[in-house]
């Protein structure tokens, strides 16, 4: 059953990863665009992008060059840090995303039970985070599922607040993507509390990505 699972994930890989380019972007420039459209104020760094790649900064920043070229992103210097440079998508960019190739695949799990979406979800994240552990490397995801997110208050009192980058979040961007996710579930897999407590001290140093 798991060779046929993996087969059927192969067969579905098409995609998002083929040679050469559709509708004008490379899989790996239509897979920053994704990331930046769903990336929080703290992941659309060049860094941020480069790990969420899985390449190195060089070619992560080659990889936005070309967007910005095509008028799909623009650099803006971060409020907190004028040093410091974000990675926006512009409008063409967010209109541009109507043509991404995953859309299809997309709509087919759209298509799924609730139920089912939510199995295939809980599934495929318990194996991605199972390579994580296994390669000792942080992804990507959303903040409500990160031990570093803070919940306080109800109704209009309501408020989240950043652990890790010792900031207040808006609700709406606790779905939004985050290249410093760190999991409740993984603290001892990954890393015990000294590894986190030094990973939270080097927070301030990401706004200084350039």
């Amino acid at each position: 059953m798991a060779i046929e699972i993996l087969q059927l994930l192969v067969r579905s890989a098409d995609s998002w990863i083929f040679e050469g380019s559709v509708s004008g972007l490379s899989d790996r420039e239509w897979m920053a665009l994704r990331y930046l459209a769903r990336a929080n104020r703290f992941s659309r760094t060049p860094s941020a992008l480069a790990s969420f790649l899985g390449t190195t900064r060089s070619a992560a920043s080659q990889i936005a060059a070309v967007l910005q070229s095509k008028g799909l992103m623009v650099r803006k210097p971060v409020a907190e840090d004028k040093r410091s440079i974000a990675l926006c998508l512009t409008g063409a960019g967010e209109r541009f995303l109507d043509h991404d190739p995953m859309n299809a695949l997309r709509d087919r799990l759209v298509a799924l039970d609730v139920i089912d979406r939510s199995q295939l979800l809980d599934t495929l994240r318990r194996v991605l985070v199972g390579f994580d552990v296994g390669k000792r490397r942080h992804h990507a995801d959303v903040c409500t599922g990160c031990m570093f997110l803070i919940e306080r208050g109800e109704g209009k009192d309501r408020h989240f607040r950043c652990q890790f980058f010792r900031k207040a979040i808006a609700q709406k961007d606790t779905t939004l993507l985050c290249a410093y996710f760190e999991g409740r579930s993984e603290r001892s897999a990954i890393g015990g509390p000294q590894d986190l407590l030094a990973k939270a001290m080097r927070a301030p140093a990401i706004s200084g990505d350039t």
